[in-house]
């Protein structure tokens, strides 16, 4: 799993969302970052930058097996601190927003999957 952040900045506006690029290459490492809990869907983002519960993000996600990378507008809804318990990464976990293109992206996610959604293994979150 790969990340890349930056953060545009400009004088006479206000902050825009960071944007932050993620390639999950295997499954075992999508199942680890996806946050099923959530409603919309969701996925952990291992990062070391401070990000408060509300900021907006923007994640350009790359899954297994697949070139097409997923724009999501999405927002931070979980944060993993530094020396987290159970050597958990730090980072956050981005909500989806509540639109058709994440909720095809939940469905192309639990599809991929399948079967270890079930999986009592742990994750970054929970």
């Amino acid at each position: 799993m790969s990340t890349t952040t930056s953060t545009p900045t400009s004088s006479n506006t206000a902050p825009r969302p960071s944007v932050i690029q993620l390639a999950i290459k295997q499954k075992s490492a999508l199942y680890a970052a996806y946050i099923p809990m959530f409603t919309e869907g969701g996925i952990f983002i291992p990062t070391t930058r401070n990000y408060q519960l509300g900021d907006d993000v923007y994640v350009l996600l790359t899954l297994p097996d697949d070139p097409q990378r997923y724009p999501v507008a999405g927002t931070v809804a979980w944060i993993t601190p530094d020396k987290a318990a159970s050597s958990r990464a730090q980072g956050v976990g981005i909500l989806f927003p509540k639109d058709e293109k994440s909720r095809a992206l939940k469905l192309k996610i639990e599809e991929i999957l399948g079967d270890s959604l079930s999986s009592d293994r742990p994750t970054q979150t929970i």
